[in-house]
């Protein structure tokens, strides 16, 4: 008798656990047709991953400094958390405008949450604190980067229950989350995975090996360098202009660029008590920086003549479209070179690839003042970032600095 009641509280244990942990609920309720980029987080997967790395870390058992017993957490905040998250940017938006849509439990502890996070009641259940909107609608939130959006979103509920075979196997496929761009019926999936100390988003399938070109960049970058070709040019350059890279004719971009604190003088003027005119001199620091960038056309008087046309290239041949002036543009048989004047930065050798390095630097984050603390300490806990790309396969790296903690228990 006692064999068998064991059993049946393992098996008890065992249901509890799966319905808990592992099975999900894969219909996505709250996709809009119009969106361009979806991504979506696995939650149970980061609940297992979550718990794995708190149980390898006894340290953290017993460590509630930072823990507030009479604030409300966000699981305890009358939120529903689906089983896969959904964050979507919409067709014709701007770039850093994204949202997601999430069920409420119970409202009254929603607010009462909102309240105790200040977030600022805007009426008509708007709601706004730093860079983040929220919008309350019957049983259901809007959240996003923007409120420009939330009209337009909200006329689309009822599309969203209609949509009942829009399933999460369309876009992840056992990662903790994915990134899938949406353009003309045809989805392009990219994996998401949160490593010990790094972040990785990639091709699921067949991607290749980036250390080697990783390894070589970051050994000599102090800041920032860049090897793009034509087809890596144009994907950029549609978040700016979609007509750039075609009408430009540019095949291939070199960049590198360093960080440097300077001290710009102010001058203003004012009177003294005999209304005499004085000059008066504030000395301030700034961080500017110094750079090189190679451009390559198979076409210069082409190029030359887009930069012309869009007023780029001044009287004393500065290049305006880069707002870190003065600068130079010269002219070259293959080509274009754009340098920052006031100091020479010489360009890494050429590899050959594609990718984009950009190393983590006090000078950057400490002088974002729009930034809160949290944010501002995220930012400076980024080792680098790196972006590579070969034939089909695209790679992006966020390394962060080690820990005696794995990331996901960092946050």
């Amino acid at each position: 008798m006692k064999k068998k009641l064991i059993a049946f509280v393992i098996l008890i244990a065992a249901i509890f656990i799966y319905f808990t942990l592992y099975y999900r609920d894969k219909e996505l309720k709250f996709v809009p047709r119009n969106a361009d980029v979806l991504i979506l987080m696995d939650t149970k997967k980061a609940t297992r991953q979550y718990i794995s790395s708190f149980l390898s870390h006894p340290s953290e058992w017993i460590n509630d400094k930072n823990k507030d017993r009479n604030t409300v957490s966000l699981l305890e905040s009358g939120l529903k958390i689906p089983d896969f998250l959904q964050i979507f940017h919409l067709q014709n938006t701007g770039f850093s405008d994204w949202y997601s849509i999430l069920e409420l439990k119970n409202k009254q502890k929603f607010l009462a949450y909102l309240q105790q996070e200040k977030f600022v009641d805007k009426g008509n259940g708007l709601f706004h604190k730093g860079h983040v909107f929220i919008k309350i609608e019957g049983a259901n939130c809007i959240l996003g980067t923007s409120d420009s959006a939330f009209e337009n979103i909200n006329r689309l509920f009822l599309a969203f229950s209609q949509r009942t075979n829009f399933t999460s196997d369309t876009f992840i496929d056992g990662s903790l989350g994915s990134i899938s761009v949406i353009s003309n019926g045809k989805i392009r999936n990219f994996s998401i995975d949160v490593n010990a100390d790094d972040i990785e988003i990639k091709t699921p399938a067949g991607t290749s090996d980036f250390t080697s070109i990783i390894s070589k960049v970051q050994q000599k970058t102090p800041f920032f360098t860049a090897e793009l070709d034509r087809g890596n040019i144009k994907n950029f350059a549609s978040f700016f202009d979609k007509n750039f890279s075609g009408s430009a004719g540019i095949d291939y971009l070199k960049a590198a660029a360093e960080l440097e604190q300077v001290n710009d003088t102010i001058i203003t003027y004012g009177y003294d008590d005999d209304f005499n005119e004085i000059e008066k001199k504030t000395i301030r620091k700034i961080t500017q920086p110094n750079y090189s960038i190679s451009l390559q056309s198979s076409d210069p008087e082409k190029t030359e003549q887009y930069f012309e046309n869009k007023k780029w290239i001044n009287v004393q041949h500065q290049f305006t479209a880069i707002p870190f002036q003065p600068n130079v543009i010269e002219r070259q048989k293959s080509g274009f070179e754009i340098k920052s004047t006031k100091k020479t930065v010489r360009s890494s050798n050429q590899l050959n690839e594609n990718y984009i390095f950009i190393r983590n630097n006090e000078l950057l984050f400490s002088n974002l003042k729009l930034l809160t603390s949290k944010e501002k300490k995220a930012i400076s806990d980024i080792d680098y970032i790196f972006y590579g790309n070969k034939g089909r396969n695209y790679y992006v790296k966020l390394k962060v600095k080690e820990n005696n903690l794995p990331l996901i228990l960092r946050w």
